[in-house]
This record gives structure tokens, C-alpha cells and sequence, in this order.
């Protein structure tokens, strides 16, 4: 009994860590979303009067839509679809493209699919620290006008400083996030408390009618209404990206039992401020904290921001991670932050271009108003993508009817179809700007791909057959040197390139030739035992696949001490790596566009080396390069 006592307890204290952990990196984005929501809904743009009966109606709507969209959508469904316990858009798209079947084309019509929404992800990725910081200094407004000339240079300030630290990683910050935004969402919901105190009246909104009236009364206005309404959701796909972080239970339990209350307590606050003093529309949410609190709630808030800036921060380095292992973008330098998490990450090359793309997107807007018509197209996009690829996880994958999979769905669709509209009227305002990042982003990781294809298809081409060659080679009596070989391919039917150049400059085979292909799979994770296959060839080769997942870290050498238990024993020490590096030369004609292949081309130059990104000892590899055309 007392066993069984411990590891419940052991367990709860486990549940409770986690829930802790979520509330810091999952709710931060849609936890800082109060800050310039109402403000934006009521903007002269907008045209909602700001009235009792359309505040009522608006607080309805923003709290069935948290309702609808993440506590139903997200947390009910989506959270359902785990690719082995992994989440986020990449791990959906290699689940919806396995479960739709071996039809290529739906294959690759999904896998397209989900790269849209993958790179309009890092639209979002630069969007969402300009505008959470800078709504956040803008406060310093409201504790003094004097402020107003340094909200920019502060907000600036911050965002360097904020991307400079990730090198150093986030184990010791990422202690602090939890408790700090445990204290966040304790105001939100205090202050908005205090507020629907003096004005009753608000909890009207929680009558679902107030938001159907509301929204049928707004005619062909409702779309304008709408892009301001969806402020309310952004940040709702970190719950189903940070799955494989925390788990589903920890990530239900911080929405059910702190974000979801909180978040609805003080956009009811707000709302009941406004109602009895319109003229703190200029900016709701610090008008909901007394004087002596403005500062103090200021600092909060910035911290907050950051914190929620930290979360997509680190997202994009993880998606960066799983696109590159899945084909879609060249090799980056990667660095490990952590000796305990995997999951934390750095990526110089991501960290430079971010901090780049998000001070030119503050010093451009200006002010977190001007930046709300940018913010939403990129997110609305993926909320349909996500729901999309969804459905195809419930029929094909989960095996529901039709009208079962619709049913499930078809809801979401729609809901995220109005929203897309209703944000696609911003693109001149300011939504051009994520749909181009996300665009630039796409073309990059298509061509990648592309280009990858041409190249393989190119080297199968021009390559001999492997079994008829090294079948003849081990009938020759050349000089055998007393080492391993091993060549790296990405097609294991041909003869490596570096093979053919070893024969025929140093007219030397070794006694041991491994013709080792690398295959990362669309499921997060490959099991120790599932890391390696060994087939015998012919005398003195044999063929080995490393198999990884698109989260797993590749590490060559350690992969290769499981030999061993194929009956195929490796001196490490006596090893070296034979390694073909592909010189692409763009054509005209055939195969993609001119302008491309030299994209291809530059990529493929500064793509990080092979020997690196496998953790390859320095001293043992020997790199051949080949001129490839395409």
C-alpha cells in the first residue's frame, strides 16, 4: 500500500510540474492577448459603437470563441491527434499524409499543405514578440504621456536583449516562467473581478444568445469585427504544438483550471470598465489597475510578453529542427542547451534572421495598433490548416465515417474559414506582411525539396547498379587496406560516389565497406532497437540503415556501436567516413525554374556539413565532391 501511495503521489507532483511548465511556455501568447484585444475590437476602424448592448455582445463573442476554438477545437479534438505523443503542424502533416494513403498525389497535395502552414508559422514567429512587447511598454503611456517618446527605443531594446540570451538557453529562465505567469493570469483575474464588482451587468455576456444577436446584427460588418475579434485566439496552436513537452492532461488542466477562468474574468473586466467609462478605451487593459499599480502592472506585462515571445522563439527552432530532418530545409548549425532536455534548442542562423525580421516589423509599425492588421492572417491560416489536415487524421487515420469526420470538423471549418475572411480585409492594412514571410518561407523549403529530388534523380542516373559492382569487386585481388569504410548515400541502390573516386585515384578497397543510408521517418521518435539494420551484401560489404525520427538527434557513431549486435563488429578508432559532396550546377531547361536552381544551388553551398551535423570525428571523415547538374 505505501508503494502504491508513493508513486501516486510521485505522479500528482509530476502532473503538477507539468501543468506548471505549460502554463509558463504554452498560455503565454494567448495569456498576453487581453492586452490589446478590446482596444483593437473598438478602434474607430472597426465601427462597433461602443455601447452597452454591443460590449455585452462583444465580451460574448470573444468568450464563446475561446469556448469554441480552444476549449472544443484544441483541447477536446486536435489534442486527440498525437503522432506518437508529439504535436504541432509538422507532426499532423506526416500523420494526415500517412493516414490519406499511398495515393502520391493526396500525399503530396497534404505534405504541401502542411509546409504552408509550417512557414506562415514563422510569420507568426516575428509578429508575436513586436506586438506582445510593445503592447506591453505602451503601458508607460498610461503612467505618464512623458513615456511616449521612449516606448519604441525601450521595446527595441528589449527584443535585442531578448535574442541575444538564446544562446545561453532557457533551463534557468524556463524555472521562473510558470510561477511569473501563474502571478499573470492571478491578475488577470483579480482585476477583472474587481471590475464586474461595479458593473454586474457584464455577465450578460455569458448567455450564448448575446453573441449570436451580436454577430447577426453586424450584416456584411461582421467580417471587419471578426479580424479584431480573432486577437482573442492567437497563441491557441501552442497547445497543440508544446503536446509533446508537457503531455495532454497537464496542458488541460492549466486551460480548465486557471488560463480559460482568468482569461474570461477579465475580458468581462474590461468589458465592465468600459461600460461605465468609455473613455478608458484608449487603453482597457492597464485602465483596470489603480495608480499606484500602473508600474508595477507595466513590468508584469513585459515580462509576460517576453516570456510568451520566448515560447514561439523556441517553436520556431523546433520546427526548424523537424523541417530540416524531414527534407524540407537545408542543414543549420544546431546547439544543445541542455544536457537533460532535448527539446531545448538553438539555432544561430533561425536566431539572427528572427531578431532581424522582428526589429524591422516594430520600427515599420510603430505602434502595436498599427501591427494588429498584420497580426491574425498568418495565425487564421494555420487554425485552417491544422483543421484541414484533421479531418484527414479522423477519416483515414482513425477510421470514422464520413459524416462522423465532418461532423467533427465541419464546425472548426467554417469557424475558420469566417476567420480567415474576415482577416484577409487587413492584408492592406498590414496582413501582406506575414503572408509574404510566410510565402518567401514556402518557396525556400518547396524548392529545398525540389531541388533534393532533382539531385537523387540525377545521381541514380548517372550511377552504376550497386550489387552487379561490388560483386565484381570482391572477385578482385586489389590491395585491401586493414580499416572500415564507410559510405554515406542517399540512394543505397547505386554506387557511392565516393567509392567509385577511392577506386580510381587510390586504387584501394578496404577489408570492411559499409554502404550506410540515413532515412528520417514522419513519426517524432525511433526506438533504440529500431535504430539500425545491417543486410550482408556480398564479401567485405554490407549494407546499414540508420533510422531516426524527425526529433531525434543524429549521431552517427553511436547509432554504428549497435552493429555489434548484427554481427557486424566496427573499430571506431580504425573507421573513416567516406563522404560525397554534391557541387550543384543550375541548367537551363528541364527540372525547375532557372532562378530556382540557383537558389537551390546557394543553399546547397552554405548548407552545414554533412560530418557536423552528424557528429562525425574530425580526424576520420575524407569528403569527395562531385559536379551535379539539374
Amino acid at each position: 500500500m505505501r508503494s502504491f501511495s508513493n508513486s501516486s503521489q510521485t505522479q500528482r507532483e509530476s502532473i503538477a510540474a507539468l501543468t506548471l511548465g505549460a502554463l509558463g511556455v504554452v498560455y503565454g501568447d494567448i495569456g498576453t492577448s487581453p492586452l490589446y484585444t478590446m482596444k483593437e475590437i473598438f478602434s474607430p476602424h472597426t465601427g462597433v459603437p461602443l455601447d452597452v448592448e454591443h460590449i455585452i455582445g462583444v465580451v460574448s463573442v470573444i468568450f464563446w470563441g475561446l469556448m469554441t476554438v480552444v476549449t472544443l477545437k484544441y483541447v477536446t479534438l486536435i489534442l486527440r491527434a498525437d503522432n506518437r505523443g508529439e504535436g504541432g503542424i509538422m507532426a499532423l502533416t506526416a500523420l494526415a499524409s500517412k493516414a490519406a494513403g499511398s495515393t502520391y498525389l493526396r500525399r503530396m497535395s497534404l505534405l504541401l499543405i502542411g509546409v504552408l502552414g509550417a512557414a506562415l508559422f514563422y510569420g507568426d514567429s516575428v509578429i508575436t514578440p513586436a506586438i506582445s512587447v510593445l503592447s506591453a511598454v505602451e503601458g508607460l503611456e498610461v503612467v505618464s504621456p512623458h513615456f511616449k517618446p521612449y516606448v519604441l527605443p525601450i521595446s527595441i531594446g528589449i527584443l535585442i536583449a531578448l535574442f541575444a540570451m538564446q544562446r545561453y538557453g532557457t533551463s534557468v529562465v524556463g524555472k521562473l516562467f510558470g510561477p511569473i505567469i501563474v502571478l499573470w493570469f492571478s491578475s488577470l483575474a483579480i482585476f477583472g473581478i474587481l471590475q464586474i464588482q461595479q458593473q454586474p451587468a457584464i455577465l450578460a455576456a455569458l448567455n450564448p444568445i448575446r453573441a449570436v444577436q451580436f454577430l447577426w446584427q453586424q450584416g456584411a460588418h461582421l467580417f471587419i469585427v471578426m479580424g479584431a475579434v480573432v486577437l482573442a485566439f492567437t497563441g491557441a496552436e501552442a497547445l497543440y504544438a508544446d503536446m509533446g513537452h508537457f503531455g495532454k492532461r497537464p496542458i488541460r488542466l492549466a486551460w480548465t483550471g486557471l488560463v480559460l477562468p482568468a482569461l474570461a474574468l477579465n475580458y468581462m473586466g474590461q468589458g465592465a470598465l468600459l461600460m461605465r467609462d468609455a473613455n478608458a478605451i484608449a487603453n482597457p487593459f492597464f485602465q483596470l489597475f489603480p495608480d499606484l499599480l500602473l508600474l508595477p502592472a507595466v513590468i508584469l506585462a513585459t515580462i509576460a510578453t517576453v516570456i510568451a515571445s520566448q515560447a514561439v522563439i523556441s517553436g520556431a527552432y523546433s520546427m526548424t529542427k523537424q523541417a530540416i530532418q524531414l527534407g524540407l530545409l537545408p542543414r543549420m548549425l544546431v546547439h544543445f542547451t541542455s544536457a537533460k532536455e532535448i527539446g531545448q534548442i538553438y539555432i544561430p542562423t533561425v536566431n539572427w534572421i528572427l531578431l532581424i525580421g522582428v526589429l524591422l516589423t516594430v520600427i515599420g509599425f510603430g505602434s502595436s495598433s498599427a501591427m494588429a492588421g498584420a497580426y491574425g492572417i498568418a495565425v487564421t491560416v494555420t487554425m485552417f490548416i491544422t483543421t484541414l489536415l484533421t479531418f484527414f487524421v479522423v477519416r483515414h487515420g482513425w477510421n470514422y465515417p464520413l459524416t462522423v469526420a465532418l461532423g467533427a470538423t465541419g464546425l472548426f471549418m467554417t469557424l475558420d474559414t469566417l476567420l480567415v475572411i474576415s482577416c484577409s480585409f487587413k492584408i492592406i492594412e498590414g496582413g501582406w506582411f506575414p503572408l509574404v514571410l510566410g510565402a518567401l518561407i514556402f518557396t525556400i523549403m518547396a524548392t529545398w525539396r525540389r531541388g533534393r529530388e532533382l539531385l537523387i534523380q540525377h545521381i541514380q542516373q548517372d550511377d552504376p547498379e550497386l550489387l552487379p559492382f561490388i560483386t565484381a569487386l570482391s572477385e578482385d585481388n586489389m590491395h585491401r587496406a586493414a580499416r572500415t569504410a564507410i559510405y554515406a548515400v542517399a540512394n543505397p541502390a547505386t554506387v557511392p560516389q565516393a567509392l567509385m573516386h577511392n577506386l580510381k585515384h587510390n586504387q584501394v578497397l578496404h577489408e570492411r565497406n559499409l554502404i550506410l543510408t540515413v532515412v528520417f521517418h514522419d513519426v517524432p521518435w525511433i526506438a533504440e532497437n529500431e535504430r539500425i539494420q545491417v543486410e550482408p551484401l556480398v564479401p567485405c560489404f554490407w549494407k546499414v540503415k540508420v533510422n531516426y525520427g524527425f526529433k531525434d538527434e543524429p549521431n552517427l557513431p553511436r547509432a554504428l556501436e549497435q552493429c555489434e549486435q548484427h554481427g557486424l563488429q566496427i573499430n571506431l578508432f580504425e573507421t573513416s567516413y567516406f563522404l560525397s559532396r554534391e557541387i550543384v550546377v543550375p541548367t537551363k531547361g528541364t527540372g525547375m525554374a532557372h532562378w530556382r536552381e540557383l537558389l537551390f544551388a546557394l543553399m546547397s553551398r552554405n548548407s552545414r556539413s554533412v560530418a557536423d551535423f552528424f557528429h562525425l570525428p574530425n580526424n576520420s571523415v575524407i569528403e569527395l565532391g562531385t559536379r551535379v547538374q539539374i
